[in-house]
């Protein structure tokens, strides 16, 4: 793709000036770039101009186009930020620097402390701290992330020219990262297809399958459509409403999504046909007035309405399918009317309605407020409610200093669905899904979050835990003094599920008295420690594994909430497993298995060739959840190792590396962990733990039960069938808050 292809496509009112600008851009970045190649093998200015074409579909202005054919000199040639000002201008270097990479893990060090550590490690968190860093600029400027998305975008479409299981991992973080940045920037267009590319390296097999199914109706589905279309316009046409119709294109991802949230096959699924209807304004000026082009706009919205009546009298609507988003927009702003009715070959039709500024809205988001920017129509006060409301989802942002926290905190925070619960007064309050009552508290102030002692939702006490559900009103019950309680930080008690929440209960501990903390911190640790019957490690040596240089400071961050003991125990136990191979046979993993790729049965799977050997590499030891590549051996059949494992990256018998996956399911392997509960007995103890591990999908293999005849006090044993260390945490800590139970902890085998 060549700069021309580019210029082309740019607005007929750009200046010449302007179009020189981009020209000039263009030369620097191909200067800079000049020998760089790309792995399909093209020049790298390639992938700039690609980038380029997305902002120019965007519609974004000149600053931003350039800013996208520069993107990548800072982070690839020797071109500085400082090079681009003195160049170009503050703004366009202001947006290279927000996209460009944190690159320390060339050198192998720490960028906090300057310690060498893993590879691997400092490699998963130099990407945190950069997606950290671009999140956070985004907020000064939104083309930024505009810029890092269409730079994702073109990535993703040529992802077939990159290593198996980088493709795996740089699809897994597009759809848990940036797609949903897609989305809460209101831009679907850009969100369906990174959706669509991720899954399709995800769950390929099933991408194909779903692709091939509606590839091979495709003609007589079209032909359907079509017919439809006609007819949906001559009747509006008879109404005078003038508006274009046309089929919605399906999204596989989407198409998936519904198949697993309805449990039902494709075949019925597939019936379902889309139609889009953009309602026009009636007898529009270009030269109009803002106020005349609002007035036009209230009537296209209106006529919405009667364009829905009209499809519903003319087919029976589906009840439980209708949704007004114009009356009542999703958090991303998004408006539009949604429908399903059956049609005359008794198959389910859906029908959207919407004015073509909800369209534009629709399909670009936030990038929308250029557009209309261009056709003489400024919607300043639309613009910047989405940038109001986007910063007060991520109120948190300057609190979490770590990057990592900051990607886990995005997740839990901006990206799901939220609830939308009522004061006592009627007002609405917009949280996260799985929101509970100290969430509640914590949103409305932070004194009513801290003094919070209780709750009533729709007039029922409930605990502080109790998770909310949208349309539920919450009344707060509080003290008249005190403060919040360190288990709201137990992420295994729940008591907590918004980001926001978490920093001020964690700044609240931090102002404490120093030595408080220091004591607070200490017995935390070793409680946790002893819970948990680790091998016996110094103090000093468990601070440096977390990244500590005194172990002074080590307690004083626990004690203040910075530093989580179950956060503290993780990594000890990755120690511990990395350190002794028995060790490693009786711990837990701590990492979750990945939800994607599928495999069938085995821990690893070889891909391409089933039951083959398989063992693991010892000098880099992978856990489940890692990136993982194996290497072909005489006498041990496949040797998996991490993907970033030096000996794998430096191998020059490269024909003998073949792509491996963690499998998931019920072949994953289990580990047999004895726990000690001691507790006052009372009737239906045993009913209570039995029925929580059930919940928790722990199964327990063994009891030992005393006779306690003859006395109140009560020390069971018990076995847990577990998967992973976060599953036997949460088990021993929900335990724990259980009505007379005074300790649980792991005892030896």
């Amino acid at each position: 793709m060549e700069i021309n292809a580019v210029l082309q496509n740019l607005p007929v009112n750009l200046s010449g000036s302007e179009k020189l600008f981009l020209q000039k851009a263009y030369d620097y970045a191909a200067e800079h770039h000049e020998g760089q190649t790309r792995r399909s093998g093209e020049a790298y200015i390639s992938h700039c101009v690609a980038v380029a074409q997305i902002l120019v579909d965007l519609k974004l202005p000149t600053a931003a186009i350039a800013a996208g054919l520069l993107h990548d000199v800072v982070e690839d040639t020797p071109v500085t930020v400082e090079d681009l000002t003195e160049e170009f201008s503050q703004e366009v270097a202001t947006m290279v620097n927000g996209v460009t990479k944190i690159t320390q893990q060339v050198r192998g060090n720490d960028p906090g402390t300057g310690e060498l550590v893993a590879t691997g490690v400092l490699k998963e968190r130099m990407q945190a701290e950069t997606i950290r860093k671009t999140i956070l600029a985004m907020h000064d400027d939104v083309r930024i992330m505009l810029i890092k998305l269409a730079d994702r975008l073109h990535n993703m479409r040529t992802l077939q020219y990159m290593r198996p299981d980088k493709q795996v991992r740089i699809a897994r973080e597009t759809m848990e990262i940036f797609a949903p940045v897609a989305n809460r920037l209101g831009i679907w267009q850009i969100k369906w297809e990174l959706e669509d590319l991720s899954f399709r390296y995800l769950e390929n097999d099933t991408y194909k399958n779903i692709a091939k199914q509606l590839n091979e109706r495709r003609s007589e589905r079209e032909a359907t459509i079509n017919q439809i279309i006609t007819e949906i316009e001559d009747l509006l046409a008879e109404n005078e409403i003038t508006a274009k119709v046309y089929g919605r294109p399906k999204h596989i991802y989407s198409i998936w999504k519904k198949m697993e949230r309805k449990s039902i096959g494709f075949d019925q699924l597939f019936d379902v046909r889309g139609m889009r209807v953009i309602v026009q304004h009636r007898d529009q000026s270009p030269a109009e007035t803002k106020a005349e082009w609002d007035r036009r706009e209230r009537i296209a919205k209106n006529d919405c309405y009667v364009a829905i009546g009209i499809v519903h009298n003319r087919w029976p609507p589906i009840r439980q399918e209708w949704d007004d988003y114009i009356g009542t927009p999703k958090d991303n702003f998004y408006r539009s009317l949604h429908t399903a009715v059956i049609a005359d070959d008794g198959k389910t039709l859906e029908v959207q309605v919407r004015t073509e500024e909800m369209h534009q809205e629709a399909e670009y988001g936030i990038a929308a407020h250029w557009r209309y920017k261009e056709g003489g129509v400024k919607h300043e006060r639309s613009y910047e409610k989405r940038i109001e409301w986007l910063r007060s989802t991520m109120a948190w942002r300057d609190d979490i200093s770590d990057g990592q926290d900051f990607i886990q905190a995005l997740k839990s925070d901006v990206f799901p669905n939220r609830v939308y619960t009522f004061s006592p007064k009627g007002q609405i309050i917009d949280l996260p899904t799985g929101s509970t009552a100290v969430d509640f508290a914590y949103h409305i102030h932070t004194s009513v979050g801290e003094r919070c002692r209780g709750a009533k939702v729709n007039g029922k006490l409930v605990s502080l835990n109790h998770k909310l559900k949208s349309g539920d009103q919450v009344e707060i019950l509080t003290a008249k003094r005190g403060g919040p309680s360190r288990d709201w930080l137990n992420p295994d008690l729940e008591y907590v599920a918004s980001a926001r929440a978490r920093s001020k209960i964690r700044a609240f501990f931090k102002k404490q008295d120093r030595d408080l903390n220091l004591e607070t911190g200490r017995n935390m640790l070793d409680r946790e420690l002893k819970r948990f019957n680790l091998p016996q490690i110094a103090l000093d040596e468990i601070a440096k594994i977390c990244g500590f240089t005194k172990v002074d400071e080590f307690f004083i961050a626990i004690g203040a909430g910075e530093l989580h003991p179950q956060s503290v125990l993780n990594k000890v136990v990755r120690y511990v497993r990395a350190q002794d191979e028995t060790a490693a046979d009786q711990l837990p993993p701590v990492e979750a298995m990945p939800r994607f790729p599928a495999s069938p049965t085995g821990e690893v799977r070889v891909m391409g060739a089933g039951g083959m050997m398989t063992s693991i590499a010892r000098c880099c030891s992978p856990v489940p959840g890692d990136d993982i590549i194996g290497y072909t051996t005489q006498l041990k059949g496949v040797t998996v190792h991490r993907s970033d494992c030096p000996n794998v990256l430096h191998t020059r018998k490269s024909e003998r590396l073949i792509e491996v996956s963690w499998t998931r399911g019920n072949n994953s392997k289990h580990y047999h962990v004895p726990i000690k509960i001691v507790a006052y007995d009372r009737r239906g103890l045993l009913r209570d733990i039995s029925t929580l591990l059930t919940n928790l999908q722990v199964n327990m293999t063994q009891l030992d039960m005393p006779d306690i005849s003859k006395s109140d006090f009560v020390e069971m044993g018990m076995t847990l069938e577990v998967e992973r260390l976060d599953q036997l945490h949460r088990a021993m800590s929900k335990i724990s808050q259980l009505k007379n139970v005074i300790e649980v902890r792991r005892t030896a085998t």
